[in-house]
């Protein structure tokens, strides 16, 4: 009876998708919906290729799948997965009815799912990842998500014993699902010290203050950022591994990133965020097969194009749109963090014109956990706050140490378009979520393969 409810459930939502197309409607995730109210288990009867790769986690996800299934593609494997970012069980249920045959046979060689760090519990119910990235968690979206030890009590349920897990083990709370897991069956990455580390901890709070096992105090050799770093804790011992993918030389200057002592990656964004993108991306290749030539001449000047960074032009002024989440402060912070590293002199806009896009709040405490005082530097001539949420981020930057008459206030954004795009030729770096994104791209001119 199961069998022929996956069926049933399978055809119809194949034939529903051109239907929706037709009467031009997204077919995103509506097809994943109808095939699982008709079939519950519907995910436990899919035939799924040899290799079924997970990446979940609170930043970091789309950006890592993105470089994995470039690498994995460059040596010859056919990749199925959610480039649309439908990352709940509904969407991944959609992906797979549009690439598996009338049998339920996935198309491809590789499974590459990203995975909503709240929502995997439910996808892995019916089948497990032979590989599952877990790339970092931090305070994200608190009305939805809460602190990060709910967001690793929901992730705990989607480990299945038979998973290789690859860790980030400069992240004390990710570190920690290697607790009871086969060690034969986990895999680190992480960067070792450089010159861009700290001794001491850079942001307005600090969540790697307490050990996540016994809640002792912890001491660090070094921070990376937020508190991704080398950590032990003063109690019980437990401590940051050694990495079995390491980082181990870095010069943000020169874009240059080494990889276990032996190859060099040159970067085309010098971000530290996007270094643990790329380690995370290089270990799960590394453990598919793929040979560290393949994965370096792909990685090598890599340009993400999933939108996290959009270069434009704007009148004289050259633009990059960096996506930094709302509700998530490390996001906002990495990228305040390269805006402060330049040497050149630059303009600045914020957006926060509608907080999410998933769900409507109006609560911007966030705002507060983000360190904006990094843009108290003389390179940064002036920045622009703007979006229905203007007097939010006036208020907020009163109590920074940004002189006031740096800032310029808008609360239209295509009024701040306008006059940017009448005056002044210098760089321009935009942060913004994916909520508020298309509120500018719409209004400048995009550059050439820069979305």
């Amino acid at each position: 009876m199961g069998k022929l409810r996956f069926y049933i459930a399978l055809w119809a939502g194949k034939l529903c998708r051109p239907v929706l197309k037709l009467t031009r409607h997204k077919a995103t995730t509506f097809p994943g919906e109808l095939a699982l109210r008709l079939c519950p288990s519907f995910l436990q009867y899919v035939h799924m290729p040899e290799q079924v790769i997970a990446v979940t986690g609170s930043n970091g996800k789309t950006s890592s799948v993105e470089m994995i299934a470039a690498m994995l593609a460059a040596d010859g494997r056919q990749v199925v997965y959610n480039k649309e970012g439908s990352n709940q069980i509904e969407g991944v249920t959609a992906l797979l009815l549009y690439n598996c045959s009338l049998t339920g046979r996935v198309r491809g060689d590789v499974l590459l799912l990203e995975s909503d760090e709240r929502y995997a519990k439910f996808t892995f119910r019916w089948f497990h990842p032979t590989h599952y990235v877990i790339t970092n968690l931090y305070r994200d979206q608190l009305t939805r998500n809460g602190h990060q030890q709910w967001v690793y009590d929901a992730i705990l349920p989607s480990i299945h014993p038979e998973t290789t897990l690859i860790l980030n083990g400069d992240d004390p709370l990710v570190a920690s699902f290697a607790q009871g897991h086969d060690p034969e069956k986990v895999k680190w990455f992480g960067l070792e010290e450089n010159p861009s580390s700290t001794k001491e901890h850079q942001g307005i709070y600090d969540d790697g203050a307490r050990c996540p096992l016994c809640q002792g105090r912890m001491e660090y050799s070094c921070y990376h950022f937020a508190h991704i770093g080398h950590y032990r804790c003063t109690v019980c011992g437990y401590s940051r591994p050694a990495p079995d993918f390491a980082g181990t030389a870095l010069d943000l200057e020169q874009g240059q990133l080494t990889i276990n002592g032996q190859t060099q990656i040159h970067l085309a964004f010098r971000s530290i965020y996007n270094i643990y993108n790329i380690l995370a991306a290089w270990s799960v290749c590394s453990l598919a097969g793929v040979s560290p030539q393949t994965m370096a001449q792909v990685l090598n000047n890599y340009m993400l194009k999933n939108g996290r960074i959009v270069r434009f032009t704007l009148g004289a002024h050259r633009g990059a749109l960096l996506i930094s989440k709302h509700e998530n402060s490390v996001a906002y912070d990495t990228n305040l963090g390269y805006i402060q590293s330049l040497d050149e002199p630059c303009e600045v806009m914020i957006i926060v014109d509608a907080v999410s896009r998933r769900y409507f709040t109006g609560e911007t405490s966030w705002l507060w956990d983000i360190d904006f005082d990094r843009l108290n530097a003389p390179h940064v001539r002036r920045i622009w706050l703007c979006g229905t949420y203007e007097n939010d981020l006036a208020l907020r930057f009163d109590y920074t140490q940004v002189s006031p008459d740096r800032l310029q206030f808008r609360q239209s954004i295509p009024q701040a378009v306008e006059e940017l795009k009448a005056s002044g030729d210098l760089p321009l770096y935009v942060m913004t979520c994916f909520s508020d994104r298309d509120k500018l791209l719409n209004l400048v001119q995009l550059e050439q393969g820069g979305d």
